[in-house]
């Protein structure tokens, strides 16, 4: 089974999202985890290593995603977690996806996006570990 642990970085107070996309994941089959609001950076890199997620969904609609995306990144590689999927998830500028995407996020997911072209992405590029 695939495991997701579903993260809100920084000040951003909105879940609705976040939500809706860990409701998804459920009833496609995959164990969601979600760390609720105003998460650090280390604080959703311990839930990862903690929870021996597959991958890690960071919903980001406060702007902050090119700061706080890339100290999530740094944070799974320097506690062995570098094979982890990392996708976002927000109202993220096509420039800073790229940008993100050169960093090691695997997927980028604006708004409008199906839930289940999330939920056929994880299936198609995780491999679970049991």
């Amino acid at each position: 089974m695939i495991r997701v642990v579903i993260a809100k970085p920084g000040l951003d107070g909105h879940d609705r999202g976040a939500k809706i996309i860990a409701r998804a994941l459920r009833d496609a089959g995959m164990e969601v985890i979600y760390t609720g609001l105003h998460q650090t950076p280390d604080q959703i890199v311990e839930t990862a290593l903690q929870e021996d997620a597959d991958a890690v969904g960071i919903s980001i609609l406060s702007g902050a995603h090119m700061t706080l995306v890339p100290r999530i990144l740094e944070g799974l590689k320097a506690q062995g977690l570098g094979d982890v999927l990392v996708v976002v998830g927000g109202t993220i500028p096509e420039d800073d996806a790229a940008e993100l995407r050169e960093l090691g996020v695997a997927a980028v997911f604006t708004p409008g996006a199906h839930t289940s072209e999330i939920v056929d992405f994880l299936r198609e590029n995780c491999a679970p570990v049991a």
